[in-house]
C-alpha cells in the first residue's frame, strides 16, 4: 500500500465531501483553478491521503487538485458484504458524479493511481466529455503481475476467514526485515496508527471486488487509443505490480507523454512528491498550450526530458 508521510491536510487544503446523486465521497480539495482542475483516484488499498504531498505543489503551480476517497475507501461509506456497487463500471460512473460535484469550470484532468488508472480508463471509455486529459500512474494494460496477483489472492483468501482486524495483525506479523530497508514498514508508531485506521475503515468487499478485478483485467489499450484525449503514462523507474517495459510499450500503443521518475517505485505520488509534481504539472501546462492553439484534440507534448528528472519519451 503506500504510506503517505502524514494523514493531515497540508494548510491551503480543505477535507470536504463530495455530495453526489451517487451518495458522498471524502475528499481533500487543494489549490485555485488558475489553470485547471484535477481529479485524483487512489489505487487498491490507498485513500485520498496517497496524494496529500503532491497537493501543495499542484496548487502552487496553479492548479485546483481534488483526492477523493472511492465508494468504500477510507472516509467514503460502502456496502461491507456486497460486491456488485463495487464492479468497475459502478465505480466509473461514481467518478462521473464526482466530476459533476466539483462544478469546475471545463473539462478536468483525470488521473488515478494503480487501481485507480484502471477505473480511470473505464470512466473515459463510458464517457471522456469531462475530461481534458488522462494520466495512467503505476497503471499498466491488463492484470497484475503474477507475483501480486498471489498477494491478491492470499487477502481474499484471508478475507474469507477473517475480520479486518485479524487480516490487519496478519499483515503485520508477515512483513520482514527486507520491507523495512524499502520503505515498506512505516518511520513510527503514529504512521502505523493511521494506516491501522485508514485499514479497518475500508469495506472487505471492495476489496474482494477490486481485488479480483486487478487479477483478471483485461487488455483496454486498442479502446483507450481511440479516445481523442492527451494521455500520460508515469511510473517509478522499478514497478513490481506492472513491469516499467509493459509501461513502455503501453505508451507507446496510446501515443502518449512518458515519464519515469527516477527513484520512486510503484508510488511516486509517496515517494518522489515534487518530481512527480512537475512531471504532472509539465504534461498539463503543454495540455493547455495545444488546446489555447488547435482547440482540445489528442496531442501529447510527448518527446524531451521533463523537469521532474526523470525522462519523458
Amino acid at each position: 500500500m503506500s504510506r503517505p508521510s502524514t494523514f493531515s491536510p497540508p494548510p491551503g487544503t480543505r477535507s470536504r465531501t463530495l455530495a453526489t446523486p451517487r451518495g458522498p465521497f471524502a475528499a481533500l480539495d487543494a489549490g485555485t483553478a488558475t489553470h485547471g482542475t484535477a481529479l485524483l483516484l487512489p489505487g487498491f488499498t490507498g485513500s485520498k491521503e496517497d496524494f496529500i504531498d503532491l497537493l501543495p505543489h499542484l496548487g502552487a503551480a496553479g492548479y485546483r487538485a481534488v483526492a477523493v476517497d472511492g465508494r468504500g475507501q477510507y472516509g467514503t461509506p460502502g456496502p461491507q458484504d456486497d460486491e456488485a456497487p463495487y464492479a468497475q463500471t459502478e465505480l466509473a460512473r461514481d467518478v462521473l458524479a464526482q466530476v459533476a460535484a466539483l462544478d469546475a469550470d471545463g473539462p478536468v484532468h483525470l488521473l488515478g493511481h494503480s487501481l485507480g488508472g484502471q477505473i480511470a480508463r473505464a470512466t473515459v471509455l463510458l464517457d471522456p466529455a469531462p475530461f481534458r486529459s488522462l494520466t495512467l500512474m503505476s497503471s499498466g494494460p491488463a492484470q497484475i503481475s503474477k507475483s501480486q496477483q498471489q498477494r491478491v489472492r492470499l487477502l481474499r483468501d484471508a478475507l474469507a476467514v477473517m475480520d479486518m482486524t485479524q487480516v490487519w495483525n496478519a499483515i503485520q506479523l508477515m512483513e520482514t526485515p527486507e520491507d523495512t530497508e524499502t520503505g515498506a514498514l512505516d518511520a513510527g508508531p503514529g504512521d502505523r496508527d493511521d494506516l491501522r485506521r485508514r485499514w479497518l475503515a475500508g469495506s472487505p468487499a471492495q476489496l474482494l471486488a477490486t481485488g479480483r478485478q486487478l487479477c483478471t483485467e483485461p487488455d483496454r489499450v486498442a479502446e483507450l487509443a481511440a479516445v481523442p484525449l492527451p494521455k500520460h503514462v508515469v511510473s517509478g523507474d522499478h514497478d513490481d505490480a506492472w513491469p516499467v517495459p509493459l509501461l513502455d510499450e503501453m505508451a507507446i500503443r496510446l501515443d502518449a507523454r512518458r515519464t519515469i521518475v527516477a527513484g520512486a517505485d510503484h508510488s511516486p505520488n509517496t515517494d518522489r512528491p515534487l518530481e512527480t509534481a512537475r512531471a504532472l504539472v509539465a504534461f498539463w501546462n503543454s495540455v493547455h498550450s495545444v488546446d489555447g492553439e488547435n482547440g482540445r484534440n489528442g496531442r501529447n507534448g510527448r518527446n524531451g526530458v521533463d523537469d521532474a528528472g526523470g525522462v519523458t519519451r
